[in-house]
């Protein structure tokens, strides 16, 4: 069950990350409200699986995820440019990620 409730907060996480974009440096109601939200329950969520899963691994996971989603969500929602260096370094995120959740 912590590794359901990891993965939903990495989710949250890329939530939180995208809404903070929108915002406009929180001069937006909607979006700063939704940031909030979001980065209340992936703390909580991340909070609640730390309970049974090692700090390293599960803030590693958390923050992969995170970062990998908000990469995502900036290449296909925003059309941020993909590049050859950001694609590799995406890829060695998540090879480590991968390296940490089987150590």
């Amino acid at each position: 069950m912590a590794w359901v409730l990891l993965f939903l907060a990495g989710l949250l996480e890329i939530i939180w990350a995208y809404a903070m974009k929108q915002s406009h440096g929180f001069s937006r109601f909607l979006p700063t409200f939704v940031m909030t939200v979001a980065m209340a329950g992936s703390f909580g969520l991340l909070a609640v699986s730390m309970r049974s899963l090692p700090l390293g691994t599960a803030y590693m996971i958390w923050t992969g995820i995170g970062t990998i989603g908000a990469f995502a969500v900036g290449v296909w929602v925003l059309g941020e440019a993909i590049t050859p260096q950001r694609l590799i370094a995406a890829l060695l995120i998540v090879a480590g990620m991968v390296t940490m959740k089987l150590s």
